[in-house]
């Protein structure tokens, strides 16, 4: 095997956003340029890993370090102090200010990457690259039949409307029950499915959710169907002809390219890189975040239209602008042109 010249940094034993979107553009990135992983957590076995002591011995060529959290900074400063050859990148997602420490820590990067404008706009500098996340487009893809999907998935009503996500008010659930209510009042056909974990700390907050869906009289129509094995995820999009996501803030937000690689229309707030993603009309409808008024006036519109061919539309958008593929190549570029740099 080649000598790695990236190292990836893994320090977050609890799976996160962070980790996923690390392990889906791994495999991609290998192909391209030979690398090696700081801490094995959720990796496959067949994932060459690397130690904090043999990183440190890496001093015989300039390589990469990729961190995306801080503490995977100061693992890369303190590993480059003692003596390895390494440039560090940093990805930063977040939309919020920074603290000051870490805006310490991403001066002494040598390069930042960041994944769309909006988290761009909190960066006392501006990233080096944005370079917008990927999906895999063999896992999430169309169904031959996008009825007979939703059909198999066994719940009641003509078509779904799925919201992704930990049942939790920063994913913005009671939005799309607030808005949902009075028009499912009226509107046989739809019924939604809320997929996602809540935790002891969000259960009152279900509960709430679930006693106005009760009193509104629509307990079959508007189901919380709980965490699902990432195994059924794909089909559950499938099966959906619109998605929801309308989370009151977000770093990037996947759910969105996932929805959209499986042939759904989209309803998404101004949160992550939604606004980015998706062109008006065409893919769906963007709403303010936290915003109830505006988000049932788009998604009684969203009720009214096309759903299917916005959701072809959002398939193409996909393959031409947003395969983990196209990450990866953007990122091995970006690492190599650092490299260059003296």
């Amino acid at each position: 095997m080649d000598p790695p010249r990236l190292i990836l940094g893994n320090s977050n034993k609890r799976f996160s956003g962070v980790t996923s979107t690390m392990l889906q553009t791994l495999p991609e990135v290998q192909k391209l340029m030979p690398l090696v992983v700081l801490g094995k957590h959720h990796l496959n076995e067949n994932t060459p890993i690397i130690t904090f002591r043999e990183l440190v011995a890496l001093s015989d060529q300039t390589r990469i370090f990729h961190a995306r959290r801080n503490d995977e900074m100061i693992q890369a400063l303190a590993a480059r102090k003692l003596g390895a050859n390494i440039k560090i990148i940093f990805t930063s997602t977040a939309q919020r200010h920074h603290s000051r420490f870490t805006r310490w820590l991403m001066s002494k990067m040598d390069g930042i990457v960041t994944t769309c404008s909006a988290a761009n706009s909190y960066l006392k500098t501006p990233a080096d690259v944005i370079i917008p996340h990927g999906i895999d487009l063999e896992r999430y893809q169309p169904p031959s039949d996008k009825k007979t999907a939703w059909q198999n998935l066994g719940f009641p009503g003509d078509y779904g409307i799925g919201i992704f996500g930990r049942v939790r008010p920063s994913k913005g659930i009671d939005l799309l029950v607030e808005a949902a209510i009075p028009l499912l009042k009226k509107d046989p056909a739809p019924t939604i499915v809320i997929v996602g974990e809540t935790t002891p700390k969000f259960r009152d907050y279900q509960k709430q959710l679930q006693t106005k869906i009760d009193n509104a009289g629509l307990s079959k129509r508007i189901i919380f169907q709980g965490k699902r094995p990432g195994s059924e995820l794909p089909g559950l999009f499938q099966g959906m002809s619109l998605v929801a996501a309308l989370s009151r803030n977000e770093g990037f937000g996947l759910t969105v390219l996932e929805a959209m690689a499986s042939g759904c229309a989209v309803l998404a707030s101004h949160a992550g890189a939604w606004q980015d993603i998706i062109t008006e009309d065409s893919h769906g409808l963007t709403v303010p975040c936290g915003d109830c008024v505006a988000t049932e006036k788009a998604l009684a519109k969203l009720l009214k239209a096309n759903l299917a061919e916005m959701g072809v539309a959002g398939r193409q958008e996909v393959e031409e602008n947003y395969t983990v593929q196209r990450e990866a190549a953007a990122l091995v570029d970006f690492y190599q042109k650092t490299l260059s740099r003296s």
